[in-house]
């Protein structure tokens, strides 16, 4: 009896069933909310617009690497990025899953993103000109990500949280990549170290907007810091970001575009120059150097694989009928 009670408790546990708890007593007890308990609708619709603009992030963020595939200077490093690509693809569909556990429809959420209505990050708005982009992007961008989304691995929605530790993981080795990328090219020809120098000069403020506007025009943070979705403010990520790369780009031999950067031994931090958050809201109006070509290219490949989800609507209609003679 008591090995059956343990055994069904253990099955509860990882589908996310329980006794139901009151919202507010979890949150103060850092518990985990999971989709079948009660829950705010603020909660909810806040959650779904985070999550889905988690999605989409990942799978537009295939668009500037995939372009490179083709283009890798190696078998090796064509490999590696093809596998890195991949994994964003994954994290998106995890990503969308998660999503759905509250409630919404993966097809509706993707429609939202086609025609405007859901945002993904502004960093995926910027063209990836040159190899060193490749690496720029691994270091920054996926560094700047790993600051943001490893709290979120303690969020209090349970299957986003559950997600994250994967996600994690993976992003960690994209870094890794990255960086590897640039140091190969900071170390080799003049050539290359320039280009390794112009990459970084151009992705280094647009990955400080990565983690949104300063916590005081930030209309949802604080909210979401209530609720124990976010467990640091923006500007507390950003400045987490900055305090780990600095020492990266010193041993890398690259410098970070911000004359302002100091350490500031009182505060025990970097400091670091304004940001031009003005290119920010005009990226995330759609008016950055590329929002038009992504968009268009996903909608283009959602259309162009609708044969794809007819098939496997039709085999799955197939199988779920019952066969002839069945009881």
């Amino acid at each position: 009896m008591l090995h059956d009670v343990a055994r069904d408790a253990d099955i509860c546990h990882i589908l996310g069933y329980r006794r139901p708890v009151a919202f507010d007593d979890l949150l103060a007890g850092d518990g985990r909310v999971e989709p079948r308990d009660e829950m705010p609708e603020g909660y909810r619709r806040t959650l779904v617009r985070q999550i889905a603009q988690h999605a989409h992030s990942e799978i537009i963020g295939m668009q500037p690497e995939g372009n490179w595939i083709s283009r890798a200077p190696s078998l090796r490093r064509k490999a590696i990025l093809m596998a890195k690509v991949q994994d964003e693809a994954g994290h998106g569909l995890y990503l969308y899953a998660a999503a759905e556990t509250l409630g919404v429809d993966r097809a509706d959420l993707l429609d939202q993103l086609h025609t405007g209505r859901q945002k993904y990050s502004s960093i995926f708005n910027y063209p990836t000109l040159t190899w060193a982009d490749v690496g720029a992007i691994g270091w920054l961008v996926d560094g700047a990500a790993i600051v943001n989304q490893v709290p979120l691995c303690r969020c209090s929605y349970g299957p986003y949280a559950r997600a994250m530790v994967r996600i994690c993981k993976e992003e960690s080795f994209h870094q890794r990549q990255g960086f590897e990328i640039l140091h190969t090219l900071s170390h080799g020809s003049p050539a290359q170290q320039r280009m390794a120098q112009d990459a970084v000069d151009r992705y280094w403020w647009p990955a400080l907007m990565m983690f949104g506007p300063p916590d005081d025009d930030s209309p949802n943070s604080a909210q979401s810091m209530a609720w124990g979705i976010k467990r640091f403010s923006n500007d507390d990520l950003r400045q987490r970001f900055v305090d780990m790369t600095v020492p990266q780009a010193q041993a890398l031999g690259l410098t970070l575009p911000d004359p302002q950067i100091a350490w500031n031994e009182d505060r025990g931090h970097y400091d670091f120059g304004p940001i031009d958050f003005t290119e920010l809201a005009e990226v995330i109006k759609g008016n950055g150097p590329c929002n038009q070509q992504r968009l268009a290219h996903k909608v283009q490949a959602h259309e162009d694989g609708a044969w794809v989800r007819e098939a496997a609507s039709a085999y799955a209609a197939k199988h779920a009928r019952p066969t002839e003679g069945a009881a």
